[in-house]
């Protein structure tokens, strides 16, 4: 039997996707009606709307405890870590046996992204939902608003995703409701990078390329755009995955997560709210993968980054990890109290472990590449 049903209203922070994908329709529609009628067609605003109740509904939780929104680890020390939920940013710096709020001097909007500088491990960026990008230099004890750039978009724009240049961690990207955005130092100001992606609005997810970071995938709402020099012309790259015809009419917020395999860069995964796609030619073509598990909404996606063909997915059925490709799956979800997971992260110290945010029964960890799960301390102030 599935979850009981909650008390209380559907998940709030979906209700402001919603709220804010639609207002960015909106905005655009305001600016140049004729035109972007011409490019989106009334379907997409309508089929847009359908796509966003649809994953409403795949991630109202009971509250037991504040979802899990995002899980960022730092990359050197194992006891540090950041979670988001609903509400605030929390830090860890005893492995999750006690957590600080850092959300003070912040706006009201909730954090939907998270990432920490490679090279300078203190200095956090937050990606919000309508108030553009925070950085903070000391481990989120303060933090200042980074919104050059992406002012025209602050009110409606989500910012979706952190990507960070290897060779630079001043140059970084980022996915938002308005489309890929790029700094070249650090978040002082941001430009935007749409030249050729042209059927679409929103940007959910980026990619890049382990061995050529110039190559960088975007998941969009018309499926997947690959850029081979570093976001500075996008083409789309959808055979096998979105029939050229429902581009602009059809998948709002489909693509959530496009991997490339660190192994074989030119095999990428492409995680969906209809399945699961991979390609073995750098998205010259995709395949359907994992039509053999029960749900087909996938929310986030792991490759794993020791060992080879080795990837695991989640959502509102828990955790599923394939150890072959993707040609056979096994459900990890041992110690779960609820398998509605929002959030999976893997250690860059230890490749055995494993973090799962879930969107009522808090915050887990496994040590043991997810054969078992353990609840972890509420995520919550003392």
């Amino acid at each position: 039997m599935g979850e009981p049903l909650c008390s209380r209203p559907a998940h709030q922070e979906v209700i402001e996707v919603l709220y804010y994908g639609l207002c960015s329709v909106h905005a655009r529609r305001r600016r140049s009606p004729n035109r972007l009628l011409a490019r989106d067609g009334s379907a997409q605003f309508i089929q847009f709307l359908a796509s966003l109740l649809l994953l409403s509904s795949a991630l109202i939780g009971c509250n037991r405890s504040d979802p899990i929104v995002v899980i960022q680890l730092h990359p050197t020390n194992p006891d540090i870590m950041y979670v988001a939920t609903n509400d605030y940013i929390y830090k860890t710096r005893d492995g999750g046996r006690t957590w600080a709020n850092l959300s003070r001097g912040m706006s009201h909007s909730r954090v939907i992204a998270m990432a920490i500088d490679p090279a300078y491990p203190a200095t956090v960026y937050a990606g919000m939902k309508g108030d553009a990008v925070y950085k903070s230099y000391d481990g989120g004890q303060r933090w200042t608003s980074m919104r050059t750039g992406l002012d025209d978009a602050t009110i409606t724009s989500v910012v979706n995703q952190f990507l960070f240049d290897p060779a630079d961690s001043q140059h970084l990207f980022v996915a938002t409701t308005m489309g890929v955005f790029e700094t070249k130092h650090g978040g002082e100001s941001w430009t935007k990078r749409m030249e050729g992606m042209k059927e679409v609005l929103m940007v959910v997810t980026l990619g890049m390329d382990p061995m050529r970071p110039s190559i960088l995938y975007a998941g969009t709402s018309g499926g997947v755009y690959k850029s081979v020099d570093q976001a500075g012309h996008w083409e789309q790259a959808n055979n096998g995955l979105v029939p050229t015809q429902m581009v602009k009419t059809s998948r709002a917020l489909n693509v959530t997560a496009v991997l490339a395999d660190p192994f074989e860069s030119d095999t990428v995964y492409a995680a969906t709210l209809s399945g699961v796609y991979k390609t073995t030619d750098a998205a010259k073509s995709w395949t359907r993968i994992g039509e053999s598990l029960a749900d087909q909404m996938i929310v986030a996606m792991v490759v794993d980054r020791a060992r080879k063909g080795v990837l695991y997915l989640a959502g509102r059925d828990g955790v599923h990890r394939s150890e072959d490709g993707g040609m056979t799956w096994k459900t990890v979800n041992n110690g779960f109290a609820s398998t509605n997971v929002r959030s999976i992260a893997q250690s860059a110290t230890d490749e055995k472990l494993f973090y799962a945010g879930t969107n009522g029964s808090g915050l887990y960890r496994s040590r043991d590449a997810g054969e078992t799960w353990e609840l972890m301390p509420p995520v919550v102030e003392k």
